[in-house]
Parts: structure tokens; sequence; C-alpha cells
């Protein structure tokens, strides 16, 4: 009898609460790197590809639920249940900057050229602030029609993304003119919308669908019911399904070559996914903390419902204090 292949991950532990953000940085000339985010208050960044810790970014006083690097891989960005965005030394770990806002900030990212940070979060605001003027008042974009969810640049920085916390579809702003252009419906709340790395697809996940857009044209390429709702959805041509974790996935996240893939839990780990599927002995970055073991969730049907999907060759997810664990 033929032994069946299980993919068995990489286990990063250090987050003492849920994971709910992970963001990969692009291929540096020193790698690649990892940042999470979790309710424990501190992001985390790590070697992209090992799973080694690095460091632990230390100043924020609520849930972090949002997480990011620029495309250099020099700085980072937080947003927090405490009210702020911060912008971080990813070299040394160093706060630079502390944005305040009047509510949670559920959303962070930086601008392809690294030079803007946008947020977004419960007051219904986009912000733009310039990093080379960090002390200067934001740009405020038209307010959102719901809290903000998610944040995203494409088009070479001239359109923002965004999602909502209570109301469906993503929606596409004009940087210059700060109105929506487009909105891309779902029926429910989407709670992650992701741009392929070469900006031609938009993946996003609302209630038990996950759906593939055009990104310059805005059509839906794809659309999948799943047997159960999804949190976070990622993008790349190979696809495959596995289990390990030992509570609901809150993230998921591609690595920038595509061989590998992390996710974030509730449990509090963060395991890294070789894409093909390997036999050997789990690994663990840190001393096991008790037995590991599988989650039973019904694999096969989703992965039934997503191996037909292939990209084209072309191409190649008072008031502070009690905010504080929203």
């Amino acid at each position: 009898m033929d032994k069946k292949k299980v993919v068995v991950p990489l286990v990063c532990h250090g987050h003492s609460r849920p994971v709910v953000d992970l963001f990969y940085s692009p291929i540096t000339p020193d790698g690649f790197f990892l940042i999470s985010a979790s309710k424990d208050s501190t992001p985390m960044l790590r070697n992209g590809e090992t799973g080694d810790w690095i460091g632990t970014f230390e100043g924020h006083k609520g849930a972090v639920w949002s997480c990011c690097l620029d495309t250099n891989g020099l700085r980072a960005a937080s947003g927090s249940a405490d009210f702020t965005a911060k912008l971080w030394d990813a070299l040394t770990g160093d706060a630079l900057h502390s944005f305040e806002h009047k509510h949670i900030v559920r959303a962070c990212a930086f601008s392809e050229d690294t030079h803007l940070l946008l947020t977004g979060g419960v007051e219904k605001i986009l912000r733009i602030f310039d990093l080379n003027r960090p002390d200067a008042p934001p740009r405020e974009v038209d307010n959102s029609p719901g809290s903000v969810r998610t944040v995203a640049w494409l088009h070479s920085d001239q359109t923002i993304l965004s999602s909502c916390t209570d109301i469906g579809g993503v929606r596409l702003w004009d940087v210059r003119s700060g109105k929506i252009v487009h909105t891309l419906e779902t029926k429910s709340p989407v709670t992650s919308a992701e741009v392929s790395q070469d900006g031609r697809y938009i993946t996003t996940a609302d209630g038990s669908t996950v759906k593939f857009w055009d990104a310059n044209h805005f059509g839906l390429v794809k659309s999948y019911n799943m047997p159960c709702n999804v949190e976070s959805a990622s993008l790349e041509p190979k696809l495959g399904c596995n289990k390990g974790h030992h509570g609901p996935v809150h993230c998921v996240r591609f690595s920038p070559g595509g061989e590998s893939y992390a996710s974030g839990s509730e449990d509090g780990t963060i395991r890294i996914w070789q894409s093909s599927p390997l036999n050997h002995n789990e690994h663990d970055t840190s001393p096991a903390n008790g037995p590991t073991g599988k989650v039973k969730v019904p694999a096969d049907e989703v992965t039934q419902k997503i191996e037909g999907f292939h990209i084209a060759e072309e191409g190649t997810p008072g008031e502070k204090e009690k905010a504080a664990d929203a």
C-alpha cells in the first residue's frame, strides 16, 4: 500500500494570542521576510523561508490587527486597537513614528514607491500619510461607506482598494480625485482582499465564497463556493489543501516566490507550508509547547472546488480601554 504524502509545516511559536494578519516582503538582496500581527499587541518579524524569529516590535497597547513591510523590507507598519498606526525600522525594531487616529486602526499598507502609508479602520476614513513628512496632517480620502476592514494599493499607486467590516463589496478609489471609481460587488462583507504580485488579479473572500477579479477591467474571473466561511484567501497558480492548526485560520499569504505559504490561527501559531507535498518530519522553530495534532476539517471538498483553477501562463489573502481587544 502506498504511503500517503502528508505536508508537515514549519511551526512558528511566539505569539501568546491569535494571529490575525500576515504579510510577506518581496524578495530582497537579504532574502524575504514575514511579519505577523496578533491580538497580543506585538508584531513579529521572521525569516520568510525558515520561519526563524528575527525580532519583535514593542510599543502598541492594544491588539494589532494589521501589519506590512515596505518594498525593500526596511520598514514595517502596523495598525492597532490602541488608536494608532506605527512605523517601524525593520532592521533595529525601533518605532520611527506613531500616527494617531480617533478609533481602532484595522488596516495599513505601504505604497509601492514606499513614500506613503495608507490606513483605515472603525472611523470610516481612509488616510494617506506622507512618510517623508510624518508630522504633516494626512490626506483624507472621501469617507468610506462602512468601517474599513482591508486596504491595498494598485495601478502603480494610482488606485486604492478597500473593503468594509459591515457591508459587502470592494471599493476602488482614484487617488487623485479621492472618489470611488468602481465597486466589486459581493453578497457578504469582504474579510480579505489581496492584489496579486503581478498586479493582474484581486483575490477576495466573502462569506463562504472566494472570488478572483481582473484588476484592470474589474470583471469577475472565477468564483468558488466553499463548504465553510472563508476568512482569508491568497492566490498562487498551484493550489492545494492542508490541515494542522488547532483553531480557526484567520490569515493566509503566499511567499513572494510561491514555493511556500504561511497561515496564522486562533491557536497563536504561524505555520509555513511547502506548496508541493513533501515527506519529511515536522520541524519546529522553537521548543514544543505540548502535543501537536491536526484539525479535523473536510479538506477533500475544498480541494475539489479549487483544483481546476489555473492562471494563464502570461501572468505566471475610557473608549480606548474598551476597544483595546475589539
